[in-house]
């Protein structure tokens, strides 16, 4: 498995990140489910949607419109 170049403190607002994601699509308590059991597509959806978030985040910053 790669091993992970994420900077410490980005940790736990890209846990946040995703916690917010998994509930907005319908995943709640989702740091306590066992991930085994939901599917590759749930799953997947998560990673998918944080994914987007921080591009748009990245492309904001580029153009100069720092903020949300």
């Amino acid at each position: 498995m790669a091993k992970s170049n994420v900077v410490a403190s980005a940790k736990p607002a890209l846990k946040n990140m995703k916690t917010e994601i998994a509930n907005e699509l319908g995943l709640a308590n989702y740091d306590n489910i066992d991930k085994g059991n939901l599917t590759a597509r749930q799953n997947g959806y998560v990673g998918g949607y944080m994914t987007k978030k921080l591009v748009e985040m990245a492309e904001q910053q580029l153009s100069g419109k720092v903020g949300g």
